[in-house]
């Protein structure tokens, strides 16, 4: 009986990455019951309101069905606010802080689930990442909550002030996007403390707590991994880009930016190309902006942010190696240079498989919300990017959608979230065939 006892534990023993996914959609099931309750919503809202609301928290996407500061009363946007951060640090990340905090080893199981989460290849730096998780997530959070805070508390009072700082601060420093206000942070498109706190707090989050770690050992540019240079440079050059181009693109549109001053058309452009990178926040109508507009904010935010961070999309580095194995191959290069160093085959196979898993799962959504939706394809597209890419931003047909459209968006935020390379894993448990077939050759192109 023992053996046949430890035989079904051994079978049913799941692999880190299923592990975490259930263990995410565990918390998008509690979440969902915590809105359901009458206290958490100022009229009753529906399960399928509450699941969306939920799962859109914890995959940090901000995608709303609920108008988050008139729908939810204060214990309810405490869950919500309490989801986005569990979300957004990991629930193992939070496990494992809150083991160290008691004094209490992780096993090796608990340890690997953390490994997968945090998208790490070692297992022995994992508490060192987690301790300046802690400490980052503290800090920044504070120093945005009380920078918003001159803001928020002179418009609304002492405690709701305070709280709509806290709230914003810990929303955009893990990319969720959710505001206590209707129209986002459209209301504050001329003041600079908002325009500068939330963006840095987007871009701080984006970043990832590899490269945080190496800037704040103030680790020299030359000494830095080639993680960290791909991922700041390509960020650097993303944030222009995106403001650029948006100005560009919207500097006449009497929808978005047509209307302000020109220094006021500066500081929106600055904010949408920031908050367009998996961050949710909006100062203009996103339902106004231009086609080009939209489908340039499309590419933004499926680039997403870095590695081990809060935002989501494919990732800054996936992006850049995806241009390096183009540029080499023109180049008749079989290895890609970055930096003095060269990136392996495995590297690039991963990126491959990542960058198709996220095109195919977008294009088979975009389709399955046409034939259940009959709405404007651009709106459509734009809103099945932004839950894959967890991002947040909407042109309106969310709201639009019946229970089947919606349960296709809560699909994409959790799988944007878990990872599409999680999702590569389930399909592919079985060990590859040592078997080495005779060579073979396909005409491409």
């Amino acid at each position: 009986m023992a053996k046949g006892q430890a035989v079904f534990r051994k079978r049913v023993r799941l692999p880190p990455p299923a592990a975490l996914a259930l263990l995410y959609a565990a918390l998008v099931a509690l979440g969902a019951g915590l809105l359901s309750l009458p206290g958490a919503t100022v009229e009753p809202i529906g399960w399928g309101d509450a699941l969306f609301t939920s799962a859109s928290a914890v995959t940090v996407t901000g995608l709303a069905v609920v108008d988050t500061g008139t729908g939810f009363t204060l214990f309810g946007q405490a869950v919500i606010l309490g989801l986005i951060q569990l979300g957004g640090l990991g629930l193992m990340t939070f496990a494992a802080l809150v083991l160290t905090m008691l004094g209490r080893p992780m096993g090796f199981s608990s340890r690997s689930f953390l490994r997968e989460d945090l998208n790490q290849t070692s297992i022995s730096e994992l508490f060192r990442l987690v301790r300046l998780i802690l400490k980052v997530v503290l800090v920044c959070e504070a120093a945005g909550a009380a920078a918003l805070a001159a803001v928020f508390v002179p418009a609304e009072g002492l405690w709701p002030g305070l709280w709509s700082a806290v709230f914003h601060s810990v929303s955009a420093f893990n990319n969720a996007g959710f505001s206590l206000y209707s129209d986002s942070l459209s209301g504050f498109a001329a003041n600079p403390v908002v325009n500068l706190a939330t963006p840095a707090l987007l871009i701080v989050g984006g970043l990832g707590y590899m490269v945080l770690h190496e800037i704040l050992n103030r680790t020299p540019w030359r000494a830095m991994s080639l993680h960290s240079k791909l991922t700041l440079i390509g960020t650097g050059a993303l944030l222009a880009w995106g403001m650029v181009a948006f100005a560009a693109l919207e500097w006449t549109n009497p929808g978005t930016l047509g209307p302000m001053p020109w220094w006021e058309k500066l500081m929106a452009s600055w904010f949408q190309s920031a908050t367009t990178r998996t961050a949710g926040f909006n100062t203009v109508d996103i339902g106004a902006l231009h086609d080009s507009t939209a489908l340039m904010f499309m590419s933004l935010m499926m680039i997403g942010g870095g590695s081990t961070s809060t935002a989501g999309g494919i990732k800054v580095t996936t992006f850049i190696v995806l241009i390096l194995a183009t540029v080499a191959f023109f180049r008749r290069r079989d290895t890609l240079h970055a930096f003095g160093r060269s990136l392996g085959v495995d590297e690039v196979m991963k990126v491959l498989a990542l960058a198709m898993v996220s095109l195919l799962t977008v294009m088979g959504a975009t389709f399955v919300l046409s034939v259940m939706h009959d709405g404007e394809f651009l709106d459509l597209a734009f809103e099945t990017v932004s839950a894959f890419a967890t991002v947040g931003l909407s042109r309106g047909a969310t709201g639009e959608l019946d229970g089947l459209g919606r349960a296709a968006v809560v699909f994409l935020m959790f799988v944007g979230r878990v990872g599409p390379l999680t999702l590569g894993f389930f399909l592919a448990t079985q060990a590859p065939p040592r078997v080495r077939y005779p060579g073979g050759r396909v005409f491409l192109g």
